[in-house]
């Protein structure tokens, strides 16, 4: 009866746990700052320029602001997670780069240096409108309008061909449509692109190889998928969100070696993230292997020891521990 009781008690943490996470994700609030300067490639500040914030977990979830005179930006207010900041200014080359952002610790100051625009890659998206194109289709993606999001993203392609970046995003619709040939297409003309990209190429490269492995993956050829997976992680060893995003995949099916695997990687490129120590205890608990339940959550708290996951977090610990071995 007790263990009964026990499972039942397991199985109702993980839901609300996952429950807490998620509605935290979305709502993208908490009590962390981020700020930073624009400069040019000349040292001088560029001002008016717009800067906008997109939490990764929900991208319709945006925050906006422009520098001032200093080039000097900040928000206020954010939750922890993957934030991605897009810089826009006349005249220059639009910019993002993606941070994690801690309630906990200090984050440090983003220092965001625009080229101007006859130094461009010609890759790059060079107007507002495009880049307006790209968050509505990130945010069909996210309402799972497959469809739409493809029109946006082709004809945006027709208009910046050289944007090869761009055949991941269609990539992705069409997986997640479950068009898995045109889907790995698209994500070979990235692969193929990337490769002469000196500055991102590998970066691409990395998503693509992840993005074929996640179509073999839901075509149930876990083989092959773990193998592109394998590659990706071995392309780009230095971005723990890869390995991150392979161990949710795996998880989601209930593959939890593979998932601990993949977490485990996660820890290992950068130790001091929390995320997947939970998504560990989460998984340890799924095969009722408490102890080491335990010894992830106790790592999670000890680097996120002050928010609302981390109060669910201690609660499990405190019942596991009445527990006998």
């Amino acid at each position: 009866m007790r263990i009964k009781r026990l499972s039942t008690f397991i199985a109702i943490v993980i839901s609300l746990l996952f429950f807490v996470h998620e509605g935290i994700a979305q709502a993208g609030r908490g009590k962390a700052r981020l700020g930073g300067t624009v400069i040019d490639e000349a040292r001088n500040p560029v001002s008016s320029a717009k800067v906008v914030l997109t939490f990764m977990k929900n991208q319709s979830i945006q925050r906006e602001t422009t520098t001032n005179k200093k080039g000097d930006w900040a928000f206020l207010g954010l939750g922890s997670g993957f934030w991605r900041i897009t810089v826009t200014a006349e005249g220059y080359q639009p910019l993002s780069k993606d941070v994690e952002v801690s309630q906990i610790e200090l984050n440090p100051k983003e220092i965001l240096v625009m080229k101007k625009l006859e130094k461009m890659d010609p890759s790059a998206i060079r107007d507002e409108a495009s880049l307006a194109f790209i968050d509505r289709a990130n945010q069909l993606f996210n309402e799972k309008n497959y469809d739409e999001a493809l029109t946006i993203l082709q004809q945006l392609l027709e208009k910046n061909p050289n944007t090869y970046q761009i055949h991941i995003l269609i990539g992705d619709c069409y997986r997640e449509k479950g068009d898995f040939d045109k889907a790995i297409e698209s994500y070979d003309k990235a692969i193929e692109e990337a490769k002469k990209d000196e500055k991102m190429g590998t970066e691409i490269i990395a998503k693509a190889l992840a993005g074929i492995g996640n179509c073999h993956f839901k075509k149930g050829d876990f083989e092959t998928a773990q193998s592109f997976f394998k590659q990706s992680i071995d392309t780009y060893p230095e971005n723990e969100a890869l390995a991150y995003n392979v161990g949710e995949i795996y998880f989601s099916s209930q593959k939890l070696d593979e998932a601990i695997q993949y977490f485990t990687i996660a820890t290992q490129i950068k130790p001091d993230w929390p995320a997947p120590y939970y998504k560990l205890g989460l998984v340890n608990l799924n095969k009722a292997d408490y102890e080491k339940a335990k010894e992830h959550f106790r790592k999670f708290l000890e680097l996120e020891p002050d928010s609302e996951l981390s109060a669910q977090v201690k609660n499990i610990l405190e019942y596991l521990e009445k527990i006998k071995k």
